[in-house]
């Protein structure tokens, strides 16, 4: 069997790899018309007033901040259990994230908001982590009452719903991440969703001084599900080949790492903030089109997870479970112990508080002990992969393996 991988361009299909060759050979990688499209089908599928798209969710995340005029000493409210690449965007801007903790869904614990709002407040960012819905609307209240910027971070819940209405049409701009492991893929790039008119103009004025990526760059996002799934993945627990030649292929800069070494410690790197290129608009707008496929596969997975093994939550048909999160006593057993099957459960959303694991979290302005569930279920949890990939067979061998371990 193909090695599982959570994290690894884990939602690319036959048809995704012939793309990504044949757009190798292209001559209009970085400008044609392919950016247009994907943004027009991106908007009228949401109804967004407009859109702009961007190499990446944080590239969109900071020309929000930039729009918004979020400067040096504003506080932008954040919940705990997130990502760098949420922090870093903030602190790109000299602006001070307030972190507040989860509750058990995972998502911002509403009831301990507005303790931390006072007159440098300036914009809350809700996450619906791993594709499950926050209580965006009473969060909308709060943004209301308190004359508050609402930015909705759907980097996990493209197609996820509140109360039959998208994730990402509440708040007055949303962003949207099209990486390597997420809902959709283009392996880097990003979306701007405006819902508030005075933001337009704003946020097209910075878009139009921004340059596209470099086509070296641009090269090595398109050879990345190239990679991975003809030379990676089939071989990667075979005599440990695959891992070396995935090594390899980031050493001689043949594919880019999805978090640099300046992330970890409060630093963008400079290709962010970018337009999303020509080649990479065509991948991800493939992709797009089997949007409601991929989530209505990942709601049958995550149903059968919850029916075979339990889990936190009751399964909530609006989410999209881009991600299957479990609760363990021992998580590094539980994953050291499927990866001799070729599971590979180990995705960089675990033993941090503020992810990746390497991030450093006295440069993200966050202190120990400062929210103490996302705390502990940062080091308590595991996640499942609900992808496109996973076939009956494999979710079926995933929980008989689960439930000798748990």
């Amino acid at each position: 069997m193909k090695t599982v991988s959570i994290s690894l361009s884990p939602n690319t299909e036959k048809d995704d790899i012939s793309l990504a060759i044949k757009e190798l050979k292209s001559k209009n990688k970085i400008i044609g018309p392919e950016i247009q499209i994907f943004e027009n089908n991106f908007r009228n599928y949401f109804n967004f007033l407009s859109v702009f798209s961007l190499n990446s969710g944080r590239s969109s995340l900071l020309v929000i901040l930039k729009a918004l005029g979020i400067e040096a000493g504003d506080e932008v409210i954040v919940q705990a259990f997130t990502c760098n690449a949420v922090i870093n965007p903030i602190l790109k801007q000299k602006a001070i994230p307030v972190y507040i903790d989860i509750d058990q869904t995972l998502n911002i614990n509403i009831l301990e908001i507005e303790k931390k709002i006072n007159n440098k407040t300036k914009a809350i960012i809700v996450q619906h982590t791993f594709g499950m819905p926050a209580k965006i609307e009473e969060i909308k209240n709060i943004c209301t009452k308190y004359n508050l910027y609402l930015i909705e971070d759907c980097a996990h819940a493209l197609g996820a719903k509140y109360n039959n209405k998208y994730c990402g049409t509440f708040g007055d701009v949303a962003f949207f991440s099209f990486g390597r492991d997420k809902v959709i893929s283009c392996v880097y790039g990003g979306m701007i969703g405006i819902n508030n008119p005075k933001l337009e103009e704003k946020i097209k004025i910075i878009y139009d001084t921004l340059d596209y990526p470099t086509l070296k760059w641009v090269n090595n996002q398109l050879r990345h599900p190239i990679v991975m799934n003809l030379f990676v993945l089939p071989l990667y627990n075979f005599l440990n080949i695959g891992k070396v030649f995935l090594e390899l292929s980031i050493r001689l800069n043949l594919i880019s790492k999805a978090v640099t070494a300046k992330e970890y410690i409060g630093t963008l790197p400079e290709n962010f903030p970018e337009k999303m290129p020509n080649s990479m608009a065509k991948l991800a707008n493939h992709q797009f089109k089997k949007l409601d496929r991929f989530n209505e596969h990942r709601k049958k997975i995550a149903q059968y997870y919850k029916e075979q093994i339990g889990g936190l939550f009751e399964i909530n048909k609006e989410a999209i479970y881009l991600k299957y999160p479990l609760v363990v006593s021992d998580g590094n057993k539980i994953i050291e112990s499927m990866a001799k099957y070729n599971i590979m459960l180990e995705d960089g959303w675990r033993k941090n508080v503020i992810v990746p694991p390497k991030t450093i979290l006295c440069k993200m302005n966050y202190k120990e002990g400062e929210c103490p569930l996302g705390e502990e279920m940062s080091n308590k949890i595991i996640i499942l992969p609900t992808h496109i990939n996973i076939t009956k067979e494999i979710a079926e061998k995933i929980v008989y393996l689960l439930k000798s371990l748990i």
